[in-house]
């Protein structure tokens, strides 16, 4: 954001928002400028993208469904995802702790955005520990505030592992729908960790295709927005 600068005899300097107004009105976003987002999770998620949360998935555990949305993208664009394995807090176990479950995530977005191993994966909460069935008990690390936020530092997080779609397994919803070139990832180790966080920033359209970026559009008034005869159009909001 820009600042006017206002200096005062008796006090330092004030900063005050500004707005640089450009020759370019800013328009509505229409549904044509969105993309389309299909996510799977074994057995659930919650979906950021900038920042903001824009999908969770409705079924927490069976069926295992295919999530749809349509997304207004801004490039840079970090996309931040919870992978949730079905799986008892105090156990790591599943159906009435007789068995030990398994994660997998996948992600298709229509601009060419796919999972795979460069994204970040790490674990936030995992169990049955070494796999014991018999007396067994989870661990867990804090998961940090605003890991889904734009400018959260991940460097030090591993790197996703992929893996096919024998070791995952999915359900008949997964082949109806555009996954072509995603790889399903998780941490690890899919069985074990039931928790895992994943980010990754698309620094451009994958598929070449220049698109508006309408973040900030709460701010001023679009052209065709706002009431009727309200007497013009604002102006972009330069950055």
């Amino acid at each position: 954001m820009k600042y006017l600068v206002f200096t005062f005899i008796t006090s330092m300097p004030v900063l005050f928002p500004c707005i640089v107004l450009s020759e370019e009105p800013i328009r509505k976003p229409r549904m044509d400028d969105t993309i389309r987002a299909n996510i799977y999770a074994d057995n659930a998620f919650r979906l950021y993208v900038n920042g903001e949360l824009v999908a969770v998935d409705s079924i927490q555990f069976v069926p295992h469904n295919v999530v749809s949305v349509d997304i207004l993208p801004a490039y840079p664009m970090t996309i931040a995802v919870m992978g949730i394995d079905n799986a008892d807090s105090q156990t790591g176990m599943e159906y009435a702790n007789t068995n030990i479950g398994d994660g997998g995530f996948i992600l298709k977005l229509s601009d060419g955005t796919v999972t795979n191993m460069t994204w970040k994966a790490k674990k936030f909460s995992w169990g049955p520990v070494g796999g014991n069935t018999k007396n067994p008990r989870v661990e867990n690390i804090s998961i940090p505030e605003a890991w889904y936020a734009v400018d959260f530092d991940d460097s030090q997080w591993p790197n996703a592992k992929e893996y096919s779609e024998d070791e995952i397994g999915p359900k008949e919803p997964f082949f109806a729908h555009d996954f072509k070139g995603a790889k399903f990832i998780w941490s690890d180790d899919v069985k074990l960790d039931n928790i895992v966080l994943f980010r990754t920033v698309v620094t451009s359209p994958p598929d070449g295709k220049e698109r508006d970026d309408f973040r900030g559009l709460t701010n001023v008034i679009p052209d065709g927005g706002g009431r009727r005869n309200s007497g013009g159009n604002r102006r972009r909001n330069k950055k």
